[in-house]
């Protein structure tokens, strides 16, 4: 099985655990809790920042010494928009289910910015469609770069079956602003009905004798995480399944400038 493909374990508690060091990296975390009514998920950012997300379930919450009540409403990550909490460094967080809960912890180096505890409620998020024919795809931006983060850039996207996306292919894997930044990205994955499967590419350019340094291809199922360290990173969703995802990004700059691979940029103007 591939180094970049992370199974999420079966069963309760904290299932998926991606760290910086776990994942041969210097920025990005990611965990997903998954709960039962009445169990509980916390921790303390130290000296990084998070954005709990979500993605399916209701829980009561607090962070950094606040009381934030109940959050979250749908059900299914392919129905509506999240409930999400930004928490900055040196705060610590809990969440107890109130139902079936799904939580993912997504975190990144917090810089000092001294920013405050916030709640991001689905009226806060702005959803776009991209892409067209059967490249479209729908997309929630949880944390943009728009939005207030040291480093952190959350976001999630839906593929109907037989779509694909992150395509054509990008990278985003060179510190070369602004043409292009170095980003480390997640890949959290669900599947709509849940015994499907799809499929993502990493790789990266051929040098000249048509070698690849990194070329994984991997069949993704429900709860499939995927680390993508450099290179293109393109999914592929399956008729009759349709493919959610939960991006995490983080890197030195806090913004998303990618490079097209040039072999199959005219897509874009096709």
């Amino acid at each position: 099985m591939s180094k970049l493909l992370v199974k999420a374990d079966k069963g309760h508690g904290r299932v998926a655990h991606v760290t910086p060091k776990s994942a041969g990296w210097t920025y990005v975390g990611f965990d997903l809790h998954r709960l039962n009514p009445g169990e509980s998920a916390s921790g303390k950012t130290e000296d990084r920042e998070v954005c709990l997300v979500f993605v399916t379930g209701k829980g009561k919450a607090s962070a950094g010494g606040k009381d934030l009540g109940l959050l979250g409403e749908r059900m299914s990550p392919f129905e509506g928009k999240p409930w999400s909490v930004y928490i900055p460094q040196g705060s610590d967080w809990s969440v107890t289910a109130d139902t079936e809960l799904e939580l993912a912890v997504c975190s990144a180096p917090g810089l000092g910015g001294g920013l405050p505890v916030r709640v991001i409620g689905p009226d806060d998020l702005g959803q776009e469609v991209r892409g067209k024919g059967t490249n479209t795809r729908y997309v929630t931006n949880i944390l943009p770069e728009g939005k207030p983060a040291d480093s952190l850039l959350v976001v999630e996207v839906i593929t109907p079956g037989g779509h694909t996306s992150s395509y054509p292919p990008h990278k985003h894997d060179q510190d070369n602003l602004p043409a292009e930044s170095y980003l480390e990205e997640t890949y959290y994955h669900r599947l709509n009905p849940p015994q499907g499967f799809a499929f993502q590419r990493v790789y990266t350019d051929a040098d000249k004798n048509g070698h690849r340094a990194l070329d994984e291809a991997m069949a993704i199922e429900d709860g499939d995480v995927v680390l993508v360290p450099r290179g293109y990173h393109p999914c592929a969703a399956c008729h009759g399944y349709d493919l959610y995802y939960l991006n995490v990004m983080a890197g030195p700059k806090r913004t998303w400038k990618f490079h097209n691979a040039p072999e199959h940029e005219w897509l874009m103007k096709a």
